[in-house]
């Protein structure tokens, strides 16, 4: 018999077989979604739908920001940047403002990127440089 929704299927799959790191990544790539259909939601003056999807990314940053390892230092510093973003989350939510939001969506990718930056670079061999005979 055939699923249902495939599509769910997959995605369902692509989760359970995804790595830390990748789930990482989904994370903010589904919080950068959210954001960007509040936006729309906010131009067609949707506010209630708007309010959701601001909701639905900032449950995402909090599932990144109670997972964070605080033995790490740079643990502190993604903390602070999670409660930037949750004051932008508020305050697009309060005046539906794009202007706030387009920062909102500028922190989210910047964070993106920098975790596929992260991720590239545990992929790269280590070298180990042998200079004792050189």
């Amino acid at each position: 018999m055939a699923p249902r929704n495939p599509y769910a299927t997959y995605a369902n799959n692509k989760v359970a077989s995804a790595t830390p790191a990748e789930l990482t990544l989904m994370l903010y790539e589904g919080a950068i979604k959210f954001c960007n259909l509040a936006k729309i939601d906010i131009e067609k003056q949707e506010y209630g739908d708007s309010i959701g999807h601001i909701q639905r990314a900032r449950n995402i940053i909090v599932e990144l920001q109670t997972t964070l390892d605080f033995k790490y230092p740079v643990a502190k510093e993604f903390d602070t940047i999670y409660r930037y973003v949750f004051s932008l989350m508020a305050e697009v939510n309060k005046n539906h403002d794009i202007e706030t939001l387009d920062e909102l969506l500028n922190e989210l990718r910047e964070l993106r990127d920098i975790w596929k930056m992260v991720m590239k670079n545990a992929k790269l061999p280590q070298t180990v440089s042998n200079n004792s005979e050189e």
